[in-house]
């Protein structure tokens, strides 16, 4: 696989001198509407609109049209915890320009630190995860909890943060007691293009077509919550199986003796 950061001089030029100024530009002036909005939209809904355009205009602006798969089979009327991989910056914005109604993100507290987008997502009722604090840890999970099973959809990250080489690392338990708690089903999701397009510790922005692959959704009827490991290993190979036949990088589970999959799943 060839490595996503060697890009050509053009690329890098037109990245630092056009498109990252512009997202920066996007970031803070829409924040800003967003956080105005906040002090009448009670139910996020005009948020959500600038947080979706802040997103298509950036996924337009780094030449990355997006085509998503498999939403048309989800029952959207219903709440559900959708688990998706994360390679990326670009994943946020896929997500909302993906995803065609309003959700609510479970993500790591550092992001809500940042200027913009740290101050829209608290406004905007977005769940953070201190992962070094147990007791707050377990606030915001019950906290998520409640949120689906008032009707909002969440959207998590269950790696827990961005992968630094494409593929897709360990799923934590959080997401899935969340799913358990709240008896509402998993839906798999896999981003695939986003790595490639910006992986992690570059600010060059490589143009090309992204994907948002929906699956199956997963039951977690009649589950407790010491069946959370098993269930993570569950979502995590649905969206193994979702992500790797489309991806750049190679297969890791190819190289799996046989009978030897769901092990390599954990």
């Amino acid at each position: 696989m060839a490595d996503p950061k060697k890009t050509g001089m053009g690329t890098r030029l037109a990245s630092l001198l056009v498109r990252v100024p512009l997202i920066y530009a996007y970031t803070a002036i829409l924040g800003t509407l967003a956080l105005l909005s906040s002090l009448f939209d009670r139910q996020g809904r005009v948020q959500h609109w600038f947080a979706r355009m802040w997103s298509w205009l950036i996924l337009k602006t780094a030449g990355c049209p997006l085509q998503v798969e498999g939403m048309d089979h989800i029952d959207t009327s219903q709440p559900h915890i959708y688990a998706v991989n994360h390679i990326s910056a670009l994943d946020i914005p896929t997500l909302y320009c993906g995803v065609p109604f309003q959700f609510r993100i479970m993500a790591k507290k550092e992001l809500f630190r940042y200027p913009f987008l740290g101050w829209h997502l608290k406004r905007s009722g977005q769940i953070p995860i201190e992962r070094e604090n147990a007791r707050s840890s377990l606030r915001s999970l019950i906290q998520a909890s409640t949120t689906v099973k008032g009707g909002m959809p969440l959207v998590v990250f269950p790696e827990g943060g961005r992968s630094a080489d494409g593929y897709i690392k360990d799923f934590l338990g959080g997401t899935f007691y969340v799913a358990i708690k709240a008896q509402v089903s998993i839906v798999p999701m896999a981003i695939v293009g986003t790595f490639e397009a910006l992986p992690m510790n570059t600010y060059v922005v490589a143009p090309r077509k992204l994907r948002l692959i929906v699956g199956e959704p997963i039951s977690t009827e009649g589950l407790v919550a010491r069946d959370m490991d098993t269930l993570a290993t569950t979502v995590k190979i649905a969206v193994e199986n979702l992500y790797y036949p489309h991806a750049d990088v190679d297969d890791p589970r190819k190289n799996v003796p046989a009978g030897e999959e769901l092990k390599a799943g954990n």
